[in-house]
């Protein structure tokens, strides 16, 4: 058929699904954008589909066998031309383009939402600290591991870093108060 097989050179572990994922397939077909616009603004290119099979069991038996195979699938525009990238490879320069975009938004969401100041140093010392920042957080959520992996940096902010405490001074001793019931600890 119109499908191509790909292998994922490393697994992605599907959290719903709780299994790893190293195949899918992609199709395209060519596609013609905003034909509703006026007809200079027509954009010609591909419409590139990936299908992933779904594993969850919930979801492909709802009660009743299915009648037909299940996948998830992701769709995405180019104009970049087949001849520099065939199906297969629009989809691996996709999927690096996205996990950038993810980069990009979450850091628009933290330290660079506003910059602090109008001299350019300043505001560039302001992007490398967070960016190391980022970086940080990541590898702790890596560390930490299980579904504290994949969560968003503001997760990560809400849940490791801003935890309530308390101080308190005993014999001339400063003493840090943790919650003791804190939902994430485990």
């Amino acid at each position: 058929g119109a499908w191509t097989g790909i292998e994922y050179p490393e697994a992605i572990y599907d959290e719903e699904t709780r299994a790893w994922i190293s195949k899918a397939e992609v199709a395209e077909v060519p596609f013609t954008a905003f034909t509703s616009k006026k007809k200079s603004l027509h954009t010609p290119g591909r419409l590139v589909v990936r299908r992933i099979p779904e594993l969850n069991e919930t979801k492909r038996t709802a009660g009743q066998d299915p009648l037909f195979d299940l996948y998830r699938y992701h769709a995405f525009f180019t104009t970049v031309d087949k001849d520099r990238f065939d199906t297969v490879a629009a989809d691996q320069m996709h999927r690096k383009h996205a996990i950038i975009e993810q980069i990009n938004a979450e850091l628009k969401n933290g330290a660079l939402a506003h910059m602090p100041s109008g001299v350019f140093n300043a505001n560039a010392a302001w992007v490398a600290i967070a960016a190391i920042t980022h970086n940080l957080m990541r590898a702790a959520a890596g560390l930490i591991g299980g579904r504290m992996s994949k969560v968003r940096a503001q997760t990560l902010r809400t849940r490791i870093i801003s935890i309530p405490a308390r101080i308190a001074h005993r014999a001339r001793k400063l003493i840090l108060h943790l919650p003791t019931k804190w939902p994430w600890a485990t």
